[in-house]
């Protein structure tokens, strides 16, 4: 008996769904199944079946991600978000209305799971100081997250996809900002209704079960304190007359002369603050501020001894910029390390890895004196201080160091800062050349990405860590799935279907039901998925109906990124769910009726821009 290839199709395309809904696998791995069943079932050739790991949709994917990491690594997101944060104070309404303005703004050129990555724990850090549950700002950052992906071409994968669907069928693309106007009418509206009616849908009192109980990474803080050192550290000026100028901290032997070990020094050059770590090398100048850590009449005998003055803790802003040169770091001898047996001393610490050694775990028991002649044991846990390249140095030393505990700042480096005049020029530059469409959209974002590699503000060796593999295999393993729904007919046959159900509704009734039909399968499956299966039925259904394909397109596009209803919808959602204590109703109770004005607004923007 022959099968219908169109049946076959089907078949594929329902088991996708399924085990999309499923969970079980990982969506890259369905992908692939889906690749390798059309090519044993003879409904693709080879070619036609790996035609999608070579579509420019994955390569702009792939830069997107690129551009977006430039952004973060300057420190351009971070500075908004700071500026923003100021600008809300203790006003509830106004740091909701804020958050959701800077999360909805950026996401338009970088990635939107980046921006609330970033924001958690600035936005938790508010809460906690203005007595308010996170609750109340977190489901507002992702909700505006998500609509950020309705702002731009660039701002989320499925308008990639159905921008290149519409160019591979011949049609007039949709432009770099005609997303704009809606994203920016979905976000006003967002937050009148996070403001007016969403927020009050959350839990106002800070709950017990929502302050605590849910383990989370140590900050600096935290891991100095868990060594008993927190009350230990001190800030000190360098005045001219003061003994230490002109020598270097090697020479001054700190450790053994007052029991003091340095951490970092803080320098004005050029009227510009400066953090460095404390390396055996670096003199003392005048009027520089020096970290130490020591106890307190050892502490008191250095400065009478040296001749220092007391400087008061650095504010919020500078410890921030403090902690983008020097970090802590929890680290434990391998077994075959060459240190078990040796001294700090014999092993010249400082001098050999850059880092100084704050405290020692031995046996269970905390050191905190006399570090420099404690002979080193295998499983011996050490808090070590400095530069964070010197840390990272000891990552790779997997032969003699394991290293246990990194603090939350350490994923909060920015490290091409200095080059966020930079990064903004080349983003500005690709937005412009894509506006003005004067070369093809996937070539400016690559130069723009290549350009942020070869200016620094992104590391070459950092490129595969930042694109996300499996979000390129998804969309290249069910790009072949859509080839195939064409070719068997099923894509024309459904469209024919949705029209003749819904014909008599009129335009606009058909593109509310496709909305909805995109957001219900977007519910189950991913939205590159989503965008693959649905912007060719959407397409063709346009043609049937003698309608705006490009209506159409936009319709299912805004469609993708409403992954407002649950948390399973979209990652933005999952990753405020655990420090927002959020439940499954939460997510429905607010998300519904977000979903619906989505709705009702794209399709009234639909009918008027793409009126024929």
């Amino acid at each position: 008996m022959i099968i219908e290839p169109i049946f076959i199709v089907f078949t594929i395309l329902s088991a996708a769904v399924v085990l999309f809904a499923w969970g079980r696998l990982r969506s890259d791995v369905v992908a692939i199944l889906v690749v390798l069943a059309l090519i044993l079932s003879g409904v693709l050739t080879i070619q036609e079946a790996l035609a999608g790991f070579s579509d420019p949709v994955v390569m702009l994917i792939a830069a997107v991600a690129i551009v977006g990491e430039g952004l973060v690594t300057t420190g351009v997101a971070y500075r908004l978000g700071e500026a923003v944060m100021r600008g809300g104070g203790r006003s509830e309404a106004r740091l909701v209305a804020l958050v959701m303005v800077l999360a909805g703004s950026i996401g338009a050129f970088m990635s939107s799971f980046a921006i609330v990555a970033m924001f958690i724990p600035v936005v938790m850090a508010i809460a906690n100081r203005i007595g308010l549950n996170p609750k109340r700002l977190l489901m507002p950052l992702s909700v505006a997250a998500l609509v950020s992906g309705m702002m731009t071409l660039i701002a989320s994968s499925p308008n990639l996809i159905i921008e290149d669907t519409l160019k591979s069928r011949g049609l007039a693309p949709l432009g770099f900002f005609s997303w704009t106007p809606f994203g920016v009418a979905i976000l006003a509206a967002s937050i009148g209704f996070m403001l007016l009616f969403g927020r009050y849908m959350l839990s106002k009192r800070l709950m017990a079960e929502d302050a605590g109980g849910r383990p989370r990474q140590p900050t600096f803080v935290d891991l100095v304190s868990s060594y008993g050192l927190a009350d230990k550290w001190r800030r000190l000026r360098v005045p001219g007359r003061s003994p230490l100028i002109d020598h270097s901290v090697a020479r001054m032997q700190l450790v053994d002369r007052f029991g003091i070990v340095p951490v970092g020094f803080e320098k004005h050059q050029h009227g510009r603050q400066q953090f460095l770590p404390a390396m055996p090398e670096t003199v003392f100048e005048p009027n520089d501020a020096i970290f130490v850590v020591g106890h307190e009449e050892q502490a008191q005998e250095f400065v009478a001894s040296q001749d220092l003055v007391v400087l008061p803790r650095l504010s919020e802003r500078q410890r921030h910029e403090a902690l983008q040169e020097l970090g802590v770091a929890e680290i434990m001898l391998a077994p075959e390390s060459q240190l078990i047996g040796q001294t700090l001393r014999e092993l010249e610490f400082s001098s050999q890895f850059d880092l100084n050694v704050l405290a020692i775990r031995h046996r269970g028991q905390r050191l905190t004196t006399n570090l420099s002649d404690q002979r080193l044991d295998f499983g011996d846990i050490l808090l070590v201080a400095g530069g964070w390249a010197a840390i990272q140095r000891l990552r790779d030393d997997r032969e003699n160091f394991v290293v246990l505990t990194l603090p939350r700042e350490y994923d909060d480096l920015m490290p091409a800062r200095r080059r966020a005049p930079v990064a903004i020029g080349i983003l500005v530059a690709m937005v412009v050349v894509m506006a003005l469409e004067a070369i093809p959209n996937s070539a400016a974002v690559l130069i723009a990405a290549l350009a942020l590699i070869a200016s620094g503000c992104v590391k070459l060796d950092a490129i595969y860590r930042i694109i996300d593999w499996k979000i390129i295999v998804l969309v290249a393993g069910t790009l072949p799935l859509a080839t195939a729904l064409a070719k068997t007919g099923a894509t024309a046959m459904m469209a024919n279907g949705m029209v003749a159900v819904l014909g008599a509704l009129g335009p606009m009734g058909v593109l509310a039901t496709l909305f909805l039909v995109t957001a219900l399968v977007g519910l189950f499956i991913s939205n590159s998925a989503t965008a693959v299966l649905m912007a060719p039925v959407a397409i063709d259904a346009a043609g049937a109906l003698n309608a705006s394909p490009q209506a159409f397109a936009m319709t299912v596009a805004i469609a993708c990124s409403a992954a407002f209803v649950t948390p399973v919808s979209s990652a933005l959602n999952m990753l405020v769910m655990e420090p927002g204590g959020y439940t499954f109703g939460d997510y429905v109770k607010v998300g519904v009726p977000l979903l619906l004005l989505t709705m009702v607004i794209t399709v009234a923007l639909v009918s008027i821009i793409y009126r024929s």
